[in-house]
């Protein structure tokens, strides 16, 4: 069922909200933006605002050897992360021409471009996996201004200017999107054409786009699209981890090409192998992932069923 945009009359004031928000947010000083992201963050978090609830489940589902004062820690300084991300986002709707390709690398840098390199020249495409860690608009930006002009797999946003905004913004880097469902044809000629196509592999993925995975001791459906595509076209796969430093700004680090295994036809194996590789991400820099996610949906009706 498509997505309904929002009537005119709600959509007016959020436009008037975010364009002001996105004029402020330029023309803050960086310093200001990370202390007054940070504070807002703890802000929310102390009023129980935006899933709090939710965050601790998935806390006390994923790092159940946390004491009560290092949870809570944890769970501040995740909130500081969402504000920081509220500020860099607001960036998307600067009223300046050019502002985000401008604004991304005061705020993002690349490593690791030689690994890309390496995997392009073998002429087949290049398949990346990443997570919601850092500040992953900012690095998926630098990343396609270092080089890498990646097709995102994405979905279509609402209301529909939003989605005209945030694509442009996109563009402007050199990233392009194909929108799932039906982003396949999309995907598949830009790795015939030698490109490199991205995928979120840390977000719950139904049958049939993902599969079981054991992902922190938990089995849940994800993302199983990386090994099949490996497979079909012959492209090397590249992990693309993204991390906050300590200063606010972050690191996209292209890793070595990522061993599918000794079977790469088996797709449950691969899809393990990834999510595997995406929990280690999570456990190095915990604070800033998107706990708010509804990553184990469904997964409380299954173990009841398992347990009946």
């Amino acid at each position: 069922m498509a997505k309904r945009d929002l009537p005119a009359w709600q959509a007016f004031p959020l436009v008037i909200l975010l364009s002001a928000l996105g004029l402020l947010a330029s023309l803050l000083p960086r310093r200001l933006e990370v202390v007054l992201g940070r504070t807002l963050g703890r802000f929310v978090c102390r009023v129980r605002l935006f899933r709090r609830s939710l965050v601790e489940a998935n806390l006390s589902r994923c790092l159940p050897g946390l004491d009560r004062p290092a949870r809570l820690s944890l769970i501040r300084r995740n909130y500081e992360h969402y504000g920081l991300l509220f500020f860099e986002f607001m960036h998307f709707f600067s009223p300046f021409r050019g502002h985000w390709r401008r604004y991304a690398p005061k705020v993002a840098r690349l490593e690791g471009i030689e690994h890309w390199r390496r995997a392009r020249d073998q002429g087949k495409g290049v398949i990346f996996f990443c997570a919601h860690l850092g500040s992953w608009e900012t690095a998926a930006a630098v990343t396609a201004l270092g080089g890498v002009e990646a097709t995102i797999v994405t979905t279509v946003l609402t209301p529909r200017w939003l989605h005209e905004k945030i694509t442009a913004c996109r563009e402007s880097v050199g990233m392009r999107a194909a929108f799932h469902p039906g982003s396949l044809p999309s995907v598949m000629r830009t790795l015939r054409q030698g490109g490199s196509v991205a995928f979120m592999n840390d977000q719950y993925a139904p049958a049939p786009m993902g599969l079981p995975a054991v992902f922190f001791k938990t089995r849940v459906h994800t993302l199983s699209v990386v090994g099949p595509l490996a497979r079909r076209t012959g492209a090397p796969v590249l992990p693309l981890f993204t991390f906050r430093e300590a200063d606010g700004s972050t690191t996209a680090r292209i890793e070595p090409e990522f061993d599918l295994g000794d079977r790469p036809d088996d797709v449950a194996g691969v899809t393990q192998r990834v999510a595997s590789r995406v929990e280690r991400w999570v456990r190095a820099h915990p604070e800033q992932w998107l706990w708010v996610h509804r990553r184990f949906k469904n997964v409380a009706v299954q173990e009841a069923a398992e347990a009946a």
